[in-house]
C-alpha cells in the first residue's frame, strides 16, 4: 500500500519503493521494508505505528542515514539522501534510551553540537539557555543526567536534538522508559512542542494510544508494509483490513455473508445471533464481508444509542464478565455460535450492570450507522 497524498507540503519527506532485507542467523531472510512508500508533509506529526518486527525502526534508521536502503530512495526537502552521510542529512534523531553523555552537564550536553561545530562561545550560550527553556527546563544548565527524573531527561534529550533546528526529527520510542502518567503528559508536550518549532516529526512506537493521541497522521506498518495510513480517526473507525482492525484498538469482528441488500442498507448473516444490519454501504446480496464494531458502540438501552435517525439492532448473549475498570465497566458476552464479543459500557450505568449476573441473557444494541465493512478481498 502506497501513500498517495499530494500537493507541495506532502513532499517533504519523501521515501519511495524503500526496501531492506536482513539475511537470519539461521541462514534465512526477513524483508524489514517492503517497497514501502510514504511521504510525509512540512510541519506535520507523523506516527509509524505496529507490533515489533513490522519495520518501523529500520525505516527511521534508513531515513537517518544508519541504515543503508537494498532499493529505493529517500529524499528530503528535494534533496536525495542516497548518498549523504548521516552526519550531514538535516535530521536529529531522539533515542529510547536518550544517550546523555553522563560526565558532562546538561548545558554542555545540549550544546555538545555546537562545541563540534565551533560555534562562539556567547552564541552557543544564548542557544543552550533559549532551547532548555523551551522544553522547561531553564536554570538546570550545571546539574548532571543524574540528577534528573526520568521526564527530565527525556526533555534533555530533546533540547540536543533540536538546538540545531533540524528540518526533520525523528523520535524512536523515547516515552517508553516513562511511567503512565508522564508518558502521557510528555504527549501532549512533544506536540505543543512541535508546533513551536514547525518542524516534522516521525515518532516511532507500538503504543497505539500515543500513537491517536500525538499525530496528525499515522502510518500502520506490519511485514515491512503500510496496511493503512491516516489521520487517527480513520484509522479507528475506518480500518482498512483486519490487522489493522485487530491491532488499533479493540474490536469485534464478525465474519458473514450478505442475506440482503437495497438502497445502501443491508443485512450480513454471521451465525453469532440475529443479523447485522447496517445502513450506508455499498454491499452486494451473496457478497463474503466483515464487519467491526467497537466495543463503546454498544449500550445496554436502545434509547441510549445515537443512531442519527437510521435505526439500530441488538444483539444478545450470555454474560462471562462484568469488570469495572476505572470510568467504564468491561462486559463479555457468549453468543450462540460459542464466539464473545466486548462492550465498553460507561460508568453512569453502574447500577444495571451491579445488577448483572453471569450466565444472564444481555441485550447489547448498536446504532446501524457504526459497524464498518472490510471487504472479504482486503480481510487476509
Amino acid at each position: 500500500m502506497h501513500d498517495s497524498d499530494a500537493g507541495p507540503k506532502a513532499r517533504f519527506l519523501e521515501i519511495r519503493e524503500a526496501s531492506k532485507r536482513f539475511v537470519t542467523p539461521e541462514g534465512g531472510a526477513v524483508n524489514a521494508l517492503d517497497a514501502l512508500s510514504i511521504s510525509v508533509r512540512g510541519n506535520e506529526f507523523i506516527t509509524l505505528l505496529g507490533p515489533s518486527g513490522c519495520g518501523k525502526t529500520t525505516l527511521l534508521r534508513a531515513v537517518s542515514g544508519f541504515e543503508d536502503l537494498d532499493s529505493g530512495s529517500i529524499v528530503i526537502d528535494g534533496h536525495d539522501m542516497v548518498r549523504v552521510p548521516a552526519h550531514k542529512r538535516p535530521v536529529n534523531t531522539v533515542f529510547q534510551s536518550y544517550a546523555l553523555f553522563p560526565h558532562l552537564s546538561i548545558g554542555d550536553n545540549v550544546g555538545y553540537s555546537l562545541d563540534v561545530a565551533g560555534v562562539a562561545r556567547a552564541e552557543r550560550n544564548t542557544r543552550v539557555g533559549q532551547t532548555l527553556e523551551m522544553v522547561g527546563l531553564s536554570g538546570m544548565e550545571r546539574r548532571r543526567p543524574r540528577q534528573l527524573s526520568g521526564g527530565q531527561q527525556q526533555r534533555v534529550a530533546l533540547a540536543r536534538a533540536i538546538i540545531n533546528r533540524p528540518k526533520l526529527l525523528l523520535l524512536d520510542e523515547p516515552l517508553s522508559a516513562l511511567d503512565k502518567n508522564l508518558r502521557q503528559s510528555m504527549q501532549l508536550e512533544l506536540k505543543t512542542l512541535q508546533n513551536e518549532l514547525g518542524i516534522s516529526f516521525v515518532f516511532v512506537t507500538h503504543d497505539q494510544e500515543e500513537a491517536l493521541t500525538m499525530s496528525d497522521r499515522v502510518a500502520v506498518l506490519d511485514e515491512g508494509r503500510i496496511q493503512q495510513m491516516g489521520d487517527p480517526t480513520e484509522i479507528y473507525d475506518r480500518p482498512s483490513n483486519i490487522f489493522v482492525a485487530r491491532f488499533i484498538g479493540e474490536s469485534n469482528i464478525f465474519h458473514g455473508h450478505v442475506v440482503r441488500a437495497n438502497g445502501g442498507r443491508a443485512e450480513i448473516e454471521t451465525g453469532a445471533g440475529p443479523n447485522l444490519t447496517l445502513v450506508g454501504v455499498n454491499l452486494q446480496t451473496g457478497m463474503q464481508t466483515s464487519v467491526v464494531i467497537r466495543p463503546e458502540w454498544f449500550q445496554l438501552s436502545a434509547d441510549e444509542v445515537r443512531d442519527g435517525g437510521e435505526g439500530r439492532s441488538s444483539i444478545s448473549g450470555r454474560l462471562r464478565q462484568a469488570v469495572f475498570v476505572g470510568t467504564d465497566f468491561r462486559v463479555i458476552l457468549e453468543l450462540a455460535d460459542g464466539s464473545e464479543i466486548k462492550a465498553t459500557i460507561r460508568d453512569q450505568r453502574r447500577d444495571r450492570v451491579a445488577a448483572l449476573r453471569s450466565g444472564d441473557t444481555v441485550e447489547l444494541w448498536y446504532p446501524h450507522s457504526g459497524p464498518h465493512v472490510i471487504p472479504q478481498e482486503t480481510s487476509a
